[in-house]
């Protein structure tokens, strides 16, 4: 168990700092910016922890909108991710905001007890978590190499201790036809918008072989420009899910037999081009995520059980690819929205409300607690720095 000193130093660090770090939510909820553009709000997160001390290394792993803090000097390198992208529209419609802001609180709780807990706290800046996968882009960086184990959290409708997500891959899809003028000679024409339709057909077909927790979903980026040209130019985008990425690669070849199905029924030609990394399945560390399950009861919150962690509806996060690699968690904070969830635009008002500045101080508590007990049991120290050694040597 923790100290009482260690525990009450960091719940009081980020009480102190309670107007702060909800300031900092406002903010950058209020000037929401998009995947590898979130100039302004990487430049704010950064802000309470470089007064604090922090070296802030800027733009790592060649991303202009990443960035490493780091505090202290111990042996157990602590990670907390911090993400600020928002969504096309609807802005904060998953709660960056609130994320940035608890991981702000976090980091600074840290640094106080990092000399007595024998710490190096580590926040990541990590860009376009939406769209662009930047956790995975630092990870191949080599960005968290040193790092033993990796803390975050999500808000959305529920308290979640051990959350789960989805494997996932994006793509975009080019039909290339012959285009012809749609009543003097459409023979004359190979239609790419049909070979979209024959695609989607095929799709919506095989939806009923899928196996357990695999989807896709799509949209039409551009399916002509006037009603009376045979399209030669088509294209889509599709997002595929599945609960592992074994089961996502399977999905993937049988999509890509949908997709090919549309250009053999037209004759266009046709590409299948990835738009950002995969992202693999949360793999959150058990012993993490059950003191976090504790600290979750201890602040007056009610985490849901794990039988039904298991069968909550899914999303996906580069977070997974982390925790993939290392020890660590991604627990969901729970905000009143009035019965939106993520994005939706309910969701969105509601992540600058009062029930989100409660997460965001309390999410940095628990976080943070959750470090403390970390750092103060040997044998769990000892076992996330024996993972991260082997890692880096293999």
């Amino acid at each position: 168990m923790p100290t009482a000193s260690a525990s009450t130093t960091v719940e009081d660090a980020v009480r102190r700092r309670r107007g702060d770090l909800i300031e900092l939510s406002h903010s950058i909820h209020a000037e929401p910016e998009l995947a590898f553009a979130e100039f302004r709000s990487c430049a704010k997160t950064q802000t309470l922890v470089a007064e604090r001390g922090f070296e802030v290394t800027k733009a790592v792993a060649g991303l202009d909108t990443a960035f490493r803090a780091d505090f202290g000097s111990g042996s157990l390198v602590i990670g907390v991710c911090a993400e600020y992208d928002a969504l096309p529209e609807i802005g904060h419609a998953c709660g960056h905001n609130v994320i940035a802001a608890s991981a702000v609180g976090t980091a600074l709780a840290l640094a106080d007890v990092a000399d007595e807990l024998d710490l190096t706290v580590v926040l990541f800046g990590t860009p376009a978590e939406e769209a662009g996968g930047g956790k995975v882009l630092m990870l191949d960086a080599g960005v968290f190499d040193d790092v033993a184990a990796a803390v975050m959290l999500h808000p959305g409708p529920l308290d979640i201790a051990r959350a789960r997500s989805l494997a996932l891959s994006q793509v975009a899809v080019t039909y290339l036809g012959r285009e012809a003028h749609a009543a003097v000679a459409p023979f004359l024409g190979l239609n790419a918008a049909d070979a979209i339709t024959v695609a989607q057909v095929a799709i919506g077909l095989l939806r009923q072989q899928m196996a357990p927790g695999q989807m896709a979903h799509g949209i039409v980026t551009n399916g002509g420009q006037a009603t009376n040209v045979i399209p030669g130019h088509a294209e889509m985008a599709y997002t595929m899910r599945a609960n592992d990425a074994a089961s996502l690669r399977e999905l993937e070849a049988r999509m890509s037999d949908c997709f090919l199905a549309g250009a053999i029924a037209t004759g266009c030609e046709h590409r299948v081009e990835p738009t950002e990394p995969a992202y693999h399945e949360l793999a959150p560390d058990q012993w993490l995520a059950e003191v976090f399950r504790d600290e979750m009861v201890r602040v007056g919150r009610s985490p849901v059980g794990a039988d039904v962690e298991a069968a909550l509806p899914l999303g996906s996060t580069d977070m997974g690819n982390v925790t993939q690699l290392l020890p660590g968690i991604h627990p969901i904070v729970g905000i009143d929205a009035g019965g939106a969830s993520v994005h939706q635009p309910g969701f969105a008002t509601a992540a600058a409300g009062p029930s989100a500045d409660d997460a965001v101080v309390e999410g940095a508590i628990m976080l943070a607690r959750t470090v403390v007990r970390l750092a103060e049991s040997s044998t769990e120290r000892e076992r996330v720095l024996a993972r991260q050694q082997r890692r880096v040597a293999s």
